[in-house]
């Protein structure tokens, strides 16, 4: 009862009209928290479905959808109002997601299932399962819209969809226990991160063929500990930064040479992280502390920690 009170009153919580927003899921709270990136405070608590990893907006902003991992579907909430507008068939455990450019069809990694779910948002039905490798994480889509990635951390593949045929046309082997990947140079590159395996292979979309493996070493950290996860490109594409998990860093990355340019110290399991709209800061997602570190893009320095809730997860931007 306490926990439905405190939920209501914080939604009272509106953030400026105008403010760019950082939102945050927190995985062991099953809520979200939306930080004002002016002020790099919590403005929101938002409660949501159990266990919320994945999440991302509308191309207007309107809606954003949540995979309540734990809940077995995905959610879409008003921003505005926080409120839960209606849930979404996804199969078993969605743990992340992309959304077509087209803005209306959602390619669902089902864990549970080894299995991509096409949900159509405008009709909130499922139009296509596709089979893939075992326990499918990591989703990302073309430019234009051809070609959706799935990546099988079990399997150690990147799947390669054909999204008009809904089918799989190639399949890569990466190293172990891929966890995200995402297209850059107009879709003409692929970036796979691999957890276990600690590195990130780069593919020629063209052929499948690969381009390169980035390695990564942080001085004084066991090589164990250093797990790339997610990962995130500067407006120009020149450099990516990677969040290495229990390491405790993230890597920023020449995307041209593939060489490292600097390790930045974040909070404990960085996870993911987004961009302020405007590309000035980038926001991550340390599970274990249970906050979010703010680092200057431009400096390559971290200047702030922001207290969430517990295993933040994912993060998505809100002009």
């Amino acid at each position: 009862m306490m926990r439905t009170i405190l939920a209501a009153s914080l939604l009272t919580l509106a953030a400026p009209a105008g403010a760019a927003e950082i939102w945050v899921s927190n995985e062991k709270d099953d809520t979200i928290s939306v930080i004002d990136v002016e002020t790099l405070e919590v403005v929101r608590t938002i409660p949501t479905g159990e266990r919320p990893r994945g999440i991302t907006f509308s191309q207007d902003y309107s809606r954003l959808y949540i995979c309540a991992s734990d809940s077995d579907t995905v959610q879409v909430m008003d921003p505005e109002t926080g409120e839960i507008l209606h849930d979404l068939p996804s199969g078993e455990d969605p743990e992340q997601f992309v959304l077509h450019p087209n803005d209306r069809h959602l390619y669902i990694a089902n864990e549970d299932d080894a299995v991509t779910t096409v949900v159509d948002t405008e009709t909130r039905k499922v139009i296509a399962q596709i089979n893939v490798g075992i326990e499918p994480e990591g989703m990302a889509v073309s430019p234009d819209g051809k070609i959706v990635i799935t990546t099988s951390e079990t399997t150690n593949m990147a799947h390669w969809i054909d999204t008009e045929s809904k089918s799989i046309f190639a399949n890569t082997l990466v190293d172990s226990r891929p966890r995200h990947a995402e297209f850059i140079k107009e879709g003409g590159e692929l970036w796979v991160s691999s957890e276990i395996g600690g590195t990130i292979t780069v593919f020629n979309v063209a052929d499948q063929s690969e381009v390169a493996k980035i390695r990564f070493e942080v001085q004084g950290v066991h090589e164990d500990r250093v797990q790339p996860v997610g990962f995130e490109f500067t407006a120009d594409e020149k450099r990516a930064f990677v969040a290495l998990g229990p390491s405790n860093h993230v890597a920023v990355v020449n995307a041209e040479t593939f060489e490292v340019e600097k390790y930045i110290l974040v909070g404990r399991r960085v996870w993911h992280m987004d961009f302020s709209p405007d590309r000035s800061l980038l926001f991550t997602t340390n599970g274990v502390s249970g906050d979010v570190t703010v680092i200057d893009v431009a400096a390559l320095e971290p200047i702030k920690t922001i207290k969430v809730g517990r295993f933040p997860w994912g993060a998505a931007a809100r002009p």
